[in-house]
């Protein structure tokens, strides 16, 4: 599983080939350092440690600080490890950024969620409520929650009144919709968690992303296969 580390700039839109409108979410992704290797002999498990937004030194404490240090790498705010097979590889001090991704592929993106402080009912579990009329007694609460003789209690994970927000989720199967590498931006299809700034993951299971790194262009065998497709006449070959 590849992945980057993102913050959330906004939300706009933006105009297909057919003129439809298409709403997308403003992704900073990257450049992101790989710090360190995980594998199984050594640590029990294969994964990649990568660091995001470089920041000054007093923002960081001393083992965190001590690590970059060791590593020869600038102090960065955010560090976060992405699994990976064992035979991808990638060397410590590579810098990773959107160049990975194309236009259509499908990512998947993690984050919190905006706090929205002790909710009811109706808007933290979506429930319909009581009758609006100003007869009724009973409006936006939670009605029955139990029985009375048997079992005599609260079942638990009964849906009522409490914290809502602030909780991990994942938007899978988003599309790639723009790549601005020269900015590091990431144009994703709908909507990802959180609010403005908020520290995302994007990752991508398809691991031929790895490949598109390695593609390099050759002009010369442009020029050779722009030669080849060039017809001759008979008279001209003489």
């Amino acid at each position: 599983m590849f992945g980057l580390l993102a913050k959330k700039r906004g939300m706009t839109q933006i105009f297909d080939a057919d003129g439809n409108i298409v709403p997308v979410t403003v992704l900073e992704a990257g450049p992101c350092v790989v710090i360190s290797r995980k594998n199984k002999q050594h640590d029990g498990y294969s994964a990649l440690q990568l660091a995001f937004e470089p920041c000054e030194e007093r923002r960081l404490k001393k083992p965190r600080l001590g690590l970059f240090k060791k590593k020869g790498i600038a102090p960065h705010a955010y560090m976060r490890e992405f699994v990976l097979d064992e035979n991808i590889e990638i060397a410590e001090g590579k810098k990773l950024s959107v160049n990975f991704f194309r236009v259509g592929d499908m990512v998947n993106v993690s984050g919190m969620t905006k706090g929205r402080g002790f909710q009811g009912v109706m808007k933290r579990h979506g429930k319909a409520g009581g009758p609006a009329a100003h007869g009724s007694d009973f409006h936006r609460r939670p009605g029955s929650i139990g029985m009375r003789t048997w079992p005599a209690r609260v079942f638990k994970n009964t849906r009522l009144p409490g914290h809502m927000g602030v909780e991990r989720v994942t938007i899978r199967n988003l599309e790639v919709v723009a790549v601005h590498a020269e900015e590091n931006v990431l144009l994703v299809r709908g909507a990802v968690p959180g609010f403005n700034g908020t520290l995302l993951e994007v990752t991508s299971t398809d691991h031929s992303l790895f490949d598109r790194d390695k593609e390099e262009t050759k002009p010369e065998a442009n020029e050779v296969k722009a030669n080849e497709n060039i017809q001759v006449s008979p008279e001209e070959a003489k």
